[in-house]
């Protein structure tokens, strides 16, 4: 028995899966997103019988999924209250932090004085410098790419710089090296881009893949999170996933990567074989990368029941002093116009053996009541913002 009310909590962040617009998705120009429910309209109704059980459908009406009278998990909604709708600003309020200022994105490309600055750093020229899907740039630049070796460089709709090159042609080492220079060079004003990331990909001009050896240059989180609190007191704080690469490795004591959404749930499932104390904290980044930016509802459906199918797996290695919150970082309609990520409410779902059937959440203000949550567990330094929800689940 440990000396904390749960010994480890499982985070499972389903990346993107919002479920409506939030109070002020008219300011992100994002009225009427609805990443859950659009894509339940287009399956037809989605299969998703172990989430419906734990109550998904309590939380939001959604085509194929009812409301249950007993839910397994304690169920609510949260907002973000930070500015922004992307991926590390929605992190890092998970686990206490609130920004408000959003990171700089560049819808016309990266300034030419940035662009030349990386070219004369890497000893490489540059193509691309637009806003693009990362496998369509490569189908229509992979060929150029690898007759003269210049790096291809591409953003999007987020705060991102992306460096895509065939292992062939720049070696892996390389490339990381490239992007640490880039990372060094934005890191602060007047760029502060949010995340550098490596890109590679492999086989030829018509058939090129991207492989599982990208690679997050993130910015330091802003502050200290719940993360660097269980670090320094000696709990585990284990990251599977983009985690790691999220914070920057901050308060991180383990990082476990994953090649896609079925191995990150069997890399959560084998951990849950282990015997730790702290938080096992999962990012699922296919729902976001693979289907809610090339805005198809179809395939993110898919995604969503074969995630679904997984969970029993995970739910039989709980114990009685076990927690599992699933929850999202911001939405990302496949429905909606542009390939940005929306901005939207996001489901909370707290499953434990030891307290059913679940009770109403409420309506949360903030993501960082799960790391205010987290800290009251395991009697840790608070974080400035969010309310704990630990007497909610433990009655």
């Amino acid at each position: 028995m440990s000396n904390y009310h749960f010994k480890r909590i499982f985070v499972i962040v389903m990346d993107s899966v919002g479920i409506g617009e939030a109070p002020d998705a008219k300011e992100y120009n994002d009225k009427g997103a609805d990443t859950l429910g659009h894509i339940a309209e287009k399956m037809n109704g989605l299969h998703m019988p172990h989430m419906e059980k734990l109550g998904i459908g309590n939380i939001k009406n959604t085509a194929g999924i009812e409301a249950v009278d007993q839910p397994q998990a304690h169920t609510g909604i949260m907002e973000e209250a930070s500015h922004s709708k992307d991926t590390m600003t929605g992190h890092w309020e998970i686990m206490g932090l609130h920004i408000k200022e959003p990171f700089r994105t560049f819808p016309d490309g990266f300034p030419k004085e940035l662009i030349s600055k990386l070219e004369q750093e890497t000893g490489r020229k540059i193509i691309g410098n637009k806003v693009a899907s990362g496998t369509e740039i490569i189908k229509e630049l992979g060929g150029e790419h690898m007759s003269s070796g210049a790096l291809i460089v591409y953003t999007s709709a987020d705060s991102v710089l992306q460096i895509a090159a065939h292992e062939d042609v720049v070696p892996i080492e390389e490339l990381y090296d490239i992007c640490e220079k880039a990372r060094a060079m934005t890191y602060e004003s007047p760029y502060m881009i949010g995340r550098v990331i490596a890109r590679p990909f492999i086989g030829q001009p018509g058939a090129f893949e991207r492989t599982a050896n990208r690679h997050d240059y993130a910015l330091k989180p802003f502050g200290r999170t719940v993360m660097n609190e269980l670090a320094d007191k000696g709990l585990d704080s284990l990251a599977i996933g983009k985690i790691s690469d999220i914070y920057d490795g901050e308060g991180v004591t383990e990082s476990i990567r994953t090649s896609s959404n079925n191995d990150g749930m069997d890399k959560i499932i084998q951990t849950a074989n282990r015997d730790f104390t702290g938080l096992c904290f999962l990012n699922l980044v296919d729902f976001d990368a693979k289907f809610g930016h090339r805005r198809d509802p179809l395939g993110y459906g898919k995604a969503l029941e074969e995630f679904d199918e997984r969970l029993p797996d995970l739910m039989e290695e709980c114990r009685r002093e076990d927690v599992i919150i699933i929850t999202a970082d911001h939405g990302n309609d496949p429905v909606h116009h542009g390939t940005d990520h929306t901005r939207e409410l996001v489901p909370l779902l707290v499953y434990t053996p030891a307290y059913t059937p679940g009770n109403d959440l409420g309506v949360r203000k903030t993501f960082a009541d799960i790391g205010a949550t987290l800290a009251d567990n395991f009697n840790v330094k608070r974080p400035e913002n969010g309310t704990s929800f630990l007497k909610n689940i433990t009655k």
